[in-house]
């Protein structure tokens, strides 16, 4: 009942404005051949005009948490048929880099902390708004220890969009092409026709997995639940093919929707102080990830691009999209994120005495 009272209290006149707006910035940004052209256009159009207040046709950009949820198992049940035998048991030379986000974590937090703390922003808010990852988890925290909700809110989402808009420029430039096509986000299982059973299988391993997952509170369960029914779902045969790319576009158009729906109602002082701070954390961050990759991908036996894309500090469910775009290493930057989400959250716990 309450998925369905939240349904009824949307405005979906808004929403749809909003779709609309952002398929077009989507559209925009292919006709550009700009990397991960759907999610960056449809961002960057909300995000803008949610910041600057605008309310084209008299609404407010708007995008419910809980459509964008409908829409993330798609990525996970895509990521879940990228989980060959093949690939399993290439994961005994992952340790060095599942090692190396021991060091990496704590150097990446510690270098958006002193940004931050050298730009003026408070100890607290500096601290959990530099975490770099679990996003809700660490506001939490935050709050909890008495901190300003509202500034470590906008820190940790700018170090999640600036993150999505860098990486893939930089791919661009690693990789000599643009990360995602035309047709949106593809993999070689996507081009496997799917009957109707098979699709009632992938419907239920997303629908199942992100019960249980969150039943037994998987860490980030909307993504590593569905990943893990789809996966046995291929293992076993049930099911050869993924969503087709026109679906896991649609999920780039709510995803970038979503985030910048956030915008909406943001202090503009606030953002134009936090917003340079933040570009310059996250350039640091990911100069940073480049090092730890260049220095991991001979110990892996992965190519660089995928161990920066396994450490860059952007969403699970982002990375992810970029890694299905580039058909690398699906299963390897997932399994990284994961642990990067798990890691952070821990460390973050673990200095909450430290910090007060």
């Amino acid at each position: 009942m309450g998925f369905l009272d939240g349904l009824r209290r949307v405005d979906y006149a808004a929403l749809a404005m909003t779709l609309a707006l952002g398929s077009a910035g989507g559209a925009v940004a292919l006709a550009l051949h700009l990397p991960l052209a759907l999610l960056l256009g449809s961002l960057l159009v909300t995000a803008v005009i949610a910041a600057a207040g605008w309310r084209p046709f008299g609404r407010a950009v708007l995008l419910p948490v809980k459509l964008r949820s409908a829409f993330v198992p798609v990525i996970g049940v895509s990521i879940g048929g990228a989980f060959t035998p093949e690939v399993v048991g290439q994961a005994g030379a992952w340790w060095p880099s599942l090692l190396a986000l021991g060091l990496f974590l704590p150097l990446a937090h510690a270098t958006g902390y002193l940004v931050y703390r050298m730009g003026g922003l408070p100890r607290l808010e500096s601290f959990f708004g530099s975490v770099p990852g679990g996003l809700i988890e660490t506001v939490q925290m935050g709050e909890e220890a008495g901190g300003d909700v509202r500034l470590m809110t906008v820190l940790q989402f700018l170090r999640l969009i600036l993150t999505i808009i860098f990486v893939p420029l930089i791919f661009m430039v690693l990789t000599g092409g643009a990360v995602g096509s035309a047709s949106g986000t593809a993999m070689p299982a996507a081009t496997v026709p799917l009957t109707a059973q098979e699709v009632a299988v992938l419907l239920a391993a997303g629908a199942s997995g992100l019960w249980i997952g969150r039943l037994v509170r998987l860490p980030a369960a909307i993504m590593t639940g569905p990943i893990l029914f789809s996966a046995v779902a291929h293992a076993t045969g049930l099911v050869h093919g993924v969503p087709p790319a026109w679906l896991v576009g649609v999920t780039q158009v709510v995803v970038g929707c979503g985030l910048g729906a956030r915008f909406a109602g943001a202090d503009r002082r606030m953002l134009a102080r936090a917003v340079p701070l933040a570009v310059a954390n996250a350039v640091l961050a990911l100069g940073i990830t480049f090092a730890f990759a260049r220095g991991l991908a001979p110990l892996t036996g992965e190519p660089v691009a995928a161990v920066f894309l396994a450490f860059a500090p952007g969403g699970l469910a982002e990375m992810s999209l970029i890694a299905l775009s580039l058909q690398m290493s699906v299963v390897y930057v997932t399994v990284h994120h994961v642990l990067r989400i798990v890691l952070s959250v821990m460390m973050a716990k673990g200095a909450r005495r430290w910090i007060g």
